[in-house]
């Protein structure tokens, strides 16, 4: 561990393994909430894809003022009570399917208000991360919580299909409701966070008193965010592609549970198994991103990657018996590769592209776009899953993966060699951050 290390600070190691609670429930529960509704209530391709739509839909309905909102609030704050929320709403899947009363509309339910909490915990979780290790360290530690993503991934969904093969698919959400309530529980140890103060917006009014200028309205702090985003090319290209991205992948994944269990007529252990060979993908991404970046330069990486690794998911449709089973499963292992190498790149770019007070704002932007597009991939994939069939549905989530590079290839990113420097023109000044509470641990921290 280097004096440099973002591992020296108790506070990112107390977020790391909070996350990694978090990400373990997370993903027993991406396994086990669609078989739930296959295997115990008999769901059709199209209400799978409604539980799915459902599950990511909170973006596109309160993404964007949850980008101000978290700016206003303490990222520590948002973190605890969006995981207590989490724990509560699994846990009432358990209960209910114990004294026979499990239905559907429940399901969409908790996956609606369950979406709403990981909005909130999303933005603030990307939002504090450099505010606790500074932004020199934001591609070492975006590495180590990319990489911790990807464990979760293997983990989990490996862990979740095991799960509901040996418990039930009900039985296994609980173990979706202690891991968040586990994640919340190690949260406390985290050292206060300060609330940003966000930047008056040009024309904003001043008090009549002191002279100061007042804060913007809510519509007018989203409007910022969005302008930050779209008013900068490599931001725009990198989130075009990435909502494109997660549109073919939720039209694959959404189907997946199906075409396992209903045609393939494979355990849920299986499916489980197949998504955790996307996170070793992840993981190995995530360890080569640093170094391959280097040698490359950042834009060029992210834009060969994409080039040269992405028409690898033309292999996923052809998921099916015997050997096309493995072959789908190496284009998800390669697809996921490339993933791993885009969180870590593209996520650190992007946060040292963004002044403190604009990153919950800038976060929310993308999570909007990319978990709004999630939403949309759903919605497809239950509607061609009803009407063309299962396989051309995931042709046409894998003719997206494979040409969800072209935005990024076609944008400035391509170009650049290394992340703007904090006294660089590319990089927007950054206006003071409040100081912690003085209970807070003292951090030595490097700021923009």
């Amino acid at each position: 561990m280097t004096p440099e290390s973002p591992w020296r600070l108790p506070d990112f190691r107390t977020l790391f393994t909070a996350t990694a609670l978090a990400q373990l429930g997370t993903n027993i529960g991406y396994v086990a909430l669609p078989l739930i509704a296959v295997t115990a209530l008999d769901a059709s391709p199209g209400q799978v894809g409604a539980l799915a739509t459902l599950s990511t839909l909170a973006f596109l309905l309160i993404g964007l003022p949850a980008g101000a909102w978290v700016d206003r609030m303490r990222h520590r704050r948002v973190l605890i009570v969006a995981d207590l929320v989490k724990a509560a709403l699994y846990a009432s899947i358990p209960l209910a399917w114990a004294f026979g009363s499990l239905t559907l509309w429940q399901l969409y339910g908790v996956a609606l208000l369950a979406g709403c909490a990981t909005v909130f915990f999303d933005v603030a979780s990307q939002s504090v991360l450099p505010q606790l290790v500074g932004r020199g360290h934001l591609v070492q530690a975006n590495a180590a919580v990319v990489g911790l993503m990807a464990v979760g991934n293997i983990a989990g969904r490996s862990a979740g299909g095991a799960l509901v093969q040996l418990l039930t698919a009900p039985a296994a959400i609980a173990a979706t409701a202690v891991s968040h309530l586990g994640s919340a529980l190690r949260l406390i140890a985290l050292g206060r966070t300060p609330a940003a103060t966000p930047a008056p917006a040009a024309g904003s009014a001043t008090g009549p008193a002191s002279g100061e200028r007042t804060a913007p309205g809510l519509g007018a702090q989203i409007a910022e965010g969005l302008r930050h985003v779209f008013g900068n090319a490599e931001l725009r290209g990198l989130a075009l592609s990435a909502a494109v991205v997660n549109l073919g992948y939720q039209v694959v994944n959404t189907l997946l549970p199906v075409v396992f269990v209903r045609e393939l007529h494979l355990p849920a252990g299986a499916l489980g198994l197949f998504w955790a060979v996307g996170g070793v993908g992840i993981l190995l991404g995530s360890r080569c991103a640093r170094p391959i970046a280097a040698r490359v330069g950042y834009g060029r990486t992210l834009g060969l990657a994409g080039l040269v690794v992405a028409p690898a998911a033309l292999l996923i449709p052809l998921v099916g018996e015997g050997v096309r089973l493995y072959v789908a499963g190496l284009g998800w292992l390669l697809l996921l590769f490339k993933t791993g190498m885009d969180n870590v790149l593209g996520v650190s770019l992007r946060q040292r592209m963004t002044p403190d007070p604009l990153l919950g704002r800038m976060n929310a932007t993308f999570r909007f776009l990319l978990t709004g597009a999630m939403a949309v991939g759903s919605a497809l994939a239950g509607l061609f899953g009803e009407l063309v069939g299962l396989h051309a549905t995931l042709w046409l989530g894998g003719v997206l993966l494979s040409l969800s590079f072209l935005p990024v290839l076609l944008s400035p990113v391509r170009t650049r060699r290394a992340l703007p420097d904090v006294s660089s023109p590319d990089f927007p000044p950054v206006p003071p951050v409040l100081p912690s509470a003085p209970s807070a641990p003292a951090l030595d921290l490097k700021r923009g």
